[in-house]
């Protein structure tokens, strides 16, 4: 018998995170700005510019994740509009590429903070809790290589914080 993986929701952890990208957080000082446009630069040749806003219906912990994604050639950012708490879960790639469950890292993020991809991280799909939400969304698509891939896995179980 399989034992079901299951991951505890972390709270937000920018050095647990850094292999995967980073957060994106508003500036503590008046007047300061806060630059990403670095990790949004990496991207294939020929590619154009996407931003998007999306509508996200609530999920309820503790949640089943059996679908993930991942963009190999450009990172992905996610900006709360209207957000109450949101999770993302990363994990990293095995040398053939394919993801390694369990070496998976899950947070519990608040709808003040935002979150980039970097290209090539598996992760789960806007999955938000408490209430309906919107993102707004930006990447890069187009350009010679597909850079939207789509995965079932076997259910990951993502916990509530003890």
């Amino acid at each position: 018998m399989t034992t079901k993986l299951t991951i505890p929701l972390l709270a937000p952890d920018p050095a647990a995170f850094a292999p995967y990208g980073q957060f994106v957080a508003p500036p503590a000082t008046p007047g300061e700005r806060r630059f990403y446009s670095e990790v949004l630069d990496r991207r294939p040749a020929g590619s154009v510019p996407v931003l998007h806003t999306n509508h996200v219906l609530p999920q309820t912990l503790p949640l089943d994740v059996t679908r993930i994604e991942r963009h190999a050639h450009a990172a992905q950012c996610f900006i709360p509009l209207d957000v109450a708490r949101y999770v993302v879960m990363v994990m990293p790639s095995a040398a053939d590429g394919s993801p390694l469950p369990e070496q998976a890292l899950a947070m519990l993020m608040p709808g003040t903070m935002g979150v980039v991809f970097n290209p090539g991280v598996w992760h789960l799909g806007a999955t938000v809790l408490d209430k309906a939400a919107s993102f707004t969304v930006l990447m890069w698509r187009g350009g010679a290589q597909a850079d939207d891939q789509f995965l079932t896995i076997p259910p990951v179980t993502l916990a509530a914080p003890s």
